[in-house]
This record gives structure tokens, sequence and C-alpha cells, in this order.
């Protein structure tokens, strides 16, 4: 059987690290990506020493064909580098909203069209899942751009799968509901556990919980320009 390589981007810690880790247990050969050096990639690569670990700028488009050029070949991309934002409209700065669409859904752009290069080069298709968010489907309240930038993400998904049904590349899109990840640091104790009771499974969820959706949305050759909620029911 032939090796398959992943990319991951925003790989070294919550769900991008948890990603990598399954699709290297998976049998992939994993690259993954970070924006700066730190605590989390320096961990990341302690944990993950079968991986290869680049630090990489998603919204930087020669640091992403770069990144990508640079592997033999690509059989899954998983656009899951992001960042979050918590304020009332009228609070957010143009630079802000910039910022958040820039990352969020410029660099899911960026990297698809640099992998759909690559992928329709070697002519064998291949898979992209990219990771919204539950607010990209339902908005949430304080956090506009953010759920802007996550509905986009939901658009372009749609839109390229239905380009590249031809090419045998699915395009689908995971939205997590609330993760317990690093991202969700700044809601205090009192408002994560008032998500939780909104919550009808009762708690967060995990990375690994993610991770696995990606991987079985990853390998199923037939199943294209689908959003796949992983939310605890949340939103049904």
């Amino acid at each position: 059987m032939r090796q398959k390589y992943a990319l991951v981007t925003g790989g070294t810690r919550g769900i991008g690290f948890a990603t990598a880790a399954l699709l290297q247990q998976a049998g992939y050969l994993v690259t993954a990506t970070y924006s700066r050096e730190g605590e989390d990639a320096a961990c990341a690569r302690e944990k993950l020493k079968g991986v290869r670990f680049v630090r990489a700028d998603v919204t930087e488009e020669e640091a992403v064909k770069a990144v990508i050029e640079g592997m033999e070949r690509l059989d899954l991309l998983v656009c899951n580098a992001g960042v979050a934002s918590f304020a009332q409209v009228q609070d957010i700065t143009l630079p802000e909203w910039e910022r958040v669409m820039r990352v969020n859904a410029g660099g899911v752009f960026l990297c698809c069209k640099h992998a759909v290069r690559k992928m329709l080069h070697v002519g064998e298709g291949g898979a992209i899942v990219n990771v919204s968010s539950i607010w990209g489907e339902t908005g949430g309240s304080c956090e506009s751009a953010y759920s802007a930038s996550k509905g986009a993400v939901i658009a372009f998904t749609k839109a390229l799968a239905k380009e590249l049904a031809p090419s045998k590349i699915t395009v689908n899109c995971v939205t997590p509901g609330v993760i317990d990840t690093a991202m969700n640091a700044h809601f205090t104790d009192e408002e994560l556990r008032a998500m939780e009771e909104d919550i009808p499974a009762g708690r967060m969820g995990e990375p690994e919980e993610i991770a696995r959706a990606i991987l079985f949305l990853g390998s199923e050759p037939y199943i294209t320009g689908q959003i796949l909620g992983v939310n605890g029911g949340a939103h049904i």
C-alpha cells in the first residue's frame, strides 16, 4: 500500500495537535505547521517525534507555497489554523476584523489553493478537511468577526467541493462546538459551566473527538461538500 502524506496547519496544540497525532497513528507521514516558536512548538516536537513541524504563517502565500512544494506529495490537507476574537461589534477595530478574516478565511484559501495545485499535478485525487466552528453555522454573540470568518469557511468548502469533485478531490468541513482547548481560555469557569449546561451531552468536547471526525472525512472518497457538526448536540 502506498505511503500517504498529510499536512495539518496549526498543528502544535489543541485540535491540530490531536489531528497530527491521530493521522500519524493511522499511517500518514505528517507535516504540521505553526506560526511562532514557543512552548507549544517545543512540546509538540517532543511528543510527536515522527511528525515534521514547520514554522509557517498561513497568511503568507510564499510560506504556504514553500511548505507544500517541499512535500513529496499531498493526500490530505487539514486546514485547522485559526484565531479567536471576542468583542462586541461596536468595539471591533477594522485591523482586528481584517486579522481574523485573514487568518481564519484567508489562510484556508491559500492552503487550499496550493494544495490543490499539488494534488492536480500528481493526478491521483486527494482530500481536504477544513475546520470551521459551530459559530460559523449559528453565529456567536460577541464573536461576530470570528463567526463571519468561520461562516466563510463553510461556504468556501461547499463551493470548492463542487469545483474539485471531477478531479477526485473531496472537500469537507467539521464544525466543532465548545471544545476543551486554549481557544476557550478567555472564558471564566462560571461561563464554561453555563455553556456546558446548554450542551445536551452535558460537557465540552475533546480535541481527539474532532480529530476522529477529520480522519473519517479525509478517508471517504464519496463524501464531499459536507459540514459535520461535532458539538454534543448543541446544534441540530
